[in-house]
């Protein structure tokens, strides 16, 4: 029995893609854009002036919080965070804290070290981003065109007990975010961060430790492995006899270490009071449960479809619900396939030959020039015996360069399957004219030597000998 659970919740971080920020009319687009130029009074935090609510906004955070099982609350209230820091210019934040949009949520997550789990979500409330800091030797530079971004801050339970549930569980909040097409979750842009409040509980008396929390992770590589080393650096601190403090830590992913970043002294002081200069919102059911309808088929309900109607593999389903531009490529290739051109089928040539394209190009699916027409088109011809699999894969390849036709390429490099009989005997007879010794051994029952006879005659044929029937006419040969 272990001797320290550990106990974990999570606090993710989530820009929302929306035209102009949270409460004004400025450019929402400020990844790679000149510092300090996509602002205006309202988000620098000028004097008299007055912030106006962002719908659009709104309604992503509810079909976020629909999409992750939340109760969504018609009655929601925006509140003053009270601090002061560089890249926040108003002084406060505005945010939403006793009446957040969505409550009581979860998300399942099945990571490969333990069994699968429901890690469950307090709260997700909406707020606005805070600007970017810089630090050049002694001095910090300021750039406030992320300033006023909408965000939305995703807060868990203390479920998670892994550093594999928790990458799982951010992987999963990722994938959701753009199956809904609500956010990018680019970590290395800063569009998701993750803070993590980490903790051990002794197992024998069930009394919880000390929390430490570790900020502004900034990739999921970095949840995991920030994560395991807390678990042992606390471990390791309690066992020697030692007490854990309250700080707030920082990861160093050069040294792989968590450092401290400041000591925690109880309450922060935020005082939260209502936001003054906006009213409270009465949100209408009608539209709530509009937007419930609007959402997309999710990645759960496609990994069971996939699996129930067409008798796809768990990895299968996986690799194929990934991401949303997979999934589309796959179901309109589905949709578009014939009686002989089965879904299996169509999965095997996604996840293999195109996955592995992909790969040696460093591109996605996005980009893939192949339409799922012509991708069932190539199933058909080796179906029919047109063309035999290595064919097949030679055609593949050009398409995925060109984004060509199959029926003009197999054409055009003459890679016509050879399926008549009369035209392979020839082949055959020679085969067994040069290799006297195989044959002998097929005569005195080594039948696994057919197969190298087969290969014999692919060779010879350069490919274009339909296998199964290069294998009768040599067995009827053989015996003749």
């Amino acid at each position: 029995m272990m001797k320290y659970q550990p106990v974990i919740g999570m606090e993710v971080h989530i820009e929302l893609s929306t035209r102009s920020k949270m409460f004004c009319s400025c450019s929402a687009e400020f990844f790679g854009v000149e510092p300090n130029t996509h602002t205006c009074p309202v988000c620098l935090g000028m004097p008299g002036t007055l912030p106006v609510i962002n719908r659009q906004a709104i309604e992503n955070t509810i079909r976020l919080g629909q999409a992750l099982h939340c109760e969504i609350q018609p009655h929601n209230v925006f509140a003053r965070k009270n601090y002061f820091y560089p890249d926040l210019p108003k002084g406060y934040q505005i945010t939403q804290y006793e009446l957040p949009l969505c409550l009581n949520g979860y998300v399942n997550v099945e990571p490969e070290s333990s069994a699968p789990k429901q890690i469950r979500i307090r709260r997700i409330h909406l707020e606005e981003d805070t600007g970017k800091l810089t630090h050049v030797g002694q001095s910090s530079l300021v750039d406030l065109n992320r300033a006023g971004v909408p965000l939305v801050e995703i807060v868990t339970e203390a479920d998670i007990e892994s550093a594999d549930e928790a990458y799982e569980y951010v992987s999963k909040l990722r994938q959701m975010v753009r199956y809904l097409g609500i956010g990018t979750g680019d970590m290395e842009k800063g569009a998701m961060r993750c803070e993590v409040n980490l903790s051990l509980m002794d197992t024998a008396t069930g009394k919880w430790g000390t929390k430490v929390e570790v900020k502004n992770l900034n990739s999921f590589r970095a949840v995991r492995n920030a994560i395991a080393y807390e678990i042992e650096r606390q471990t390791e601190v309690l066992d020697e006899g030692g007490k854990i403090e309250q700080v707030t830590m920082g990861w160093d992913e050069n040294r792989g270490v968590t450092i401290v970043q400041r000591i925690k002294e109880g309450d922060t002081g935020y005082r939260y009071f209502p936001e003054p200069d906006l009213p409270p919102l009465f949100l209408e059911q009608t539209w709530i449960d509009e937007l419930a309808t609007s959402l997309p088929e999710l990645p759960e309900v496609k990994i069971t479809r996939y699996s129930q109607e067409y008798g796809l593999s768990k990895k299968e389903t996986l690799i194929l619900t990934d991401d949303q531009a997979t999934a589309h490529y796959f179901d309109s290739a589905v949709a578009a396939a014939s009686p002989t051109v089965t879904p299996k089928l169509i999965s095997n040539w996604v996840t293999g030959e195109m996955f592995r394209l992909l790969s040696e190009t460093n591109s996605n699916i996005s980009q893939v020039k192949i339409q799922p027409t012509d991708l069932v088109k190539l199933i058909e011809l080796v179906n029919s015996n047109i063309i035999n699999q290595p064919a097949a894969k030679q055609t593949f390849a050009v398409m995925f360069e060109t984004g060509r036709a199959p029926q003009a390429i197999v054409e055009e490099l003459g890679l016509q399957q050879i399926s008549d009989s009369g035209a392979i005997v020839g082949i055959v007879q020679q085969i067994i004219a040069d290799n006297p010794q195989p044959v002998e051994q097929f005569k005195q029952g080594k039948e696994t030597i057919i197969k190298f006879l087969v290969g014999q005659v692919m060779r010879a044929s350069k490919g274009k000998a339909n296998p199964q029937l290069a294998e009768q006419v040599l067995r009827e040969q053989l015996q003749a």
